[in-house]
């Protein structure tokens, strides 16, 4: 009689794998019965990596089984080997009527608890701003949203009126989309917000070390030219400011007292000679 599952998955014994409905017969009965087959045979297979002693405590306790069909079931064991932790054993043994059970299959599976290497990500999703290192190279998808063939968009009539009349130009430009992206990250590190900013009693837009941007950004960022500045050799936001804004003016007096001054024109002078 084969032994009750403990669940409706399948599942015999303490694993929570889901696995097909058991199937009553005996081939199945066999199969569930075969733990000592199973576990030979994962000693088997860890014997050409770490010699006999070893794979015999590297398969550890069997956990459970699962049932695949009506004649074939996985059973688990805990994989105690060096580098694999929480990963298990998986044997795969299958059964006829009047005939011997075989293995199917041996192999390392990761648990639950298992350390495993993150998911594979494009080298495309992968790059992060600042990993482009001094010889490297980056080139662009065809398709990249962040640039469009310079005459389709562009929003300085100027550059249209001269690409167009004696087709001069770069090849591609920024897109609409390119463009707003740079505007809100320029925004969040030298914009009105930042805490340099707020504490500065002048803005960007109107200092004499302020560069405009051309193009479409222009009305609302420039480069710092002041080497004094903290935002010097950077983009900046027009709203953007500090404290070395080139109209501060700052009152110096004397660091002596100075008592009032006094007319004495009008005095006389009495003679007491």
């Amino acid at each position: 009689m084969m032994p009750a599952a403990d669940g409706a998955d399948g599942t015999i014994g303490p694993m929570s794998t889901l696995s097909a409905p058991p199937a009553h017969g005996v081939a199945l009965d066999l199969a569930v019965e075969a733990v000592e087959t199973a576990r030979a045979a994962a000693v088997e297979e860890a014997t050409a990596d770490l010699g006999p002693e070893a794979a015999a405590v590297a398969v550890g306790a069997h956990l459970g089984a699962v049932v695949e069909d009506g004649s074939a079931v996985t059973h688990r064991f805990a994989a105690d080997v060096a580098g694999y932790r929480g990963w298990l054993w998986s044997v795969t043994v299958a059964a006829v009527e009047d005939g011997p059970v075989t293995v199917s299959e041996v192999v390392l599976l990761p648990g639950e608890s298992a350390l495993v290497a993150p998911g594979w990500v494009p080298w495309s999703e992968r790059i992060r701003p600042g990993d482009l290192g001094p010889g490297d190279l980056l080139p662009v998808e065809p398709d990249d949203s962040r640039l469009v063939p310079a005459y389709v968009q562009s929003d300085d009539p100027a550059v249209e009126e001269v690409a167009v009349e004696i087709g001069l130009g770069r090849t591609r430009v920024l897109s609409r989309e390119a463009r707003q992206d740079a505007a809100e990250r320029w925004q969040d590190t030298h914009g009105p917000d930042s805490d340099m900013a707020r504490a500065a009693t002048e803005v960007c837009g109107t200092c004499g070390f302020f560069l405009p941007l051309e193009g479409s950004l222009r009305g609302g960022f420039g480069a710092c030219a002041n080497q004094y500045s903290p935002a010097d050799g950077t983009v900046v936001s027009v709203e953007f400011g500090c404290g070395a804004h080139s109209e501060i003016e700052v009152r110096v007096g004397s660091p002596v007292p100075v008592s009032a001054l006094v007319y004495d024109d009008g005095v006389d002078l009495e003679d007491r000679s």
